[in-house]
């Protein structure tokens, strides 16, 4: 059983070197099903974990990406231009950055409740071990494609 891991976690490292960085082109979609897989891998879900877990999982995810979305556009893209904003418009623009901040962490807070009613707290924590894991393996195969695998 061990061995299979192994040899998945080894698939699934050269599958995602393969399909990210084969191709020139950005693609979330490659990067999210790729993250479902190494998630699906390392929580190794039962199929009625995995039927309560992925919609409120995805639901949590739309979520999050529209807050990045609101930051990247409401807040730090007015930021390219820092020297021409009033001191009343930074203030604004900060007061906006809390309230966002404050809603990110109220809807953590409502997926880990939610997430709590379908997998343990164990694997609650595997999940958010998981998701940097897949996280810091991603940058790292991004910093060695960039740098010419020099690393």
């Amino acid at each position: 059983m061990n061995i299979s891991k192994n040899i998945l976690t080894i698939v699934f490292v050269l599958s995602t070197t393969t399909l990210l960085f084969g191709q020139r082109e950005f693609n979330k979609d490659k990067i999210k099903s790729l993250k479902v897989a190494y998630i699906t891998e390392r929580l190794d879900l039962t199929s009625k974990e995995a039927q309560a877990f992925w919609p409120i999982y995805n639901a949590h995810e739309e979520q999050m990406e529209g807050f990045r979305e609101k930051e990247r556009s409401q807040i730090y893209g007015k930021l390219r231009d820092m020297e021409s904003l009033s001191d009343k418009e930074s203030e604004v623009l900060f007061k906006n950055l809390i309230a966002l901040e404050n809603e990110k962490h109220e809807a953590d807070q409502k997926f880990l409740k939610d997430i709590q009613n379908v997998i343990s707290a164990k694997k609650t924590f595997l999940l958010l071990k998981t998701e940097r894991g897949f996280k810091r393996r991603l940058l790292q195969q991004y910093r060695q494609k960039n740098s010419g695998g020099n690393r």
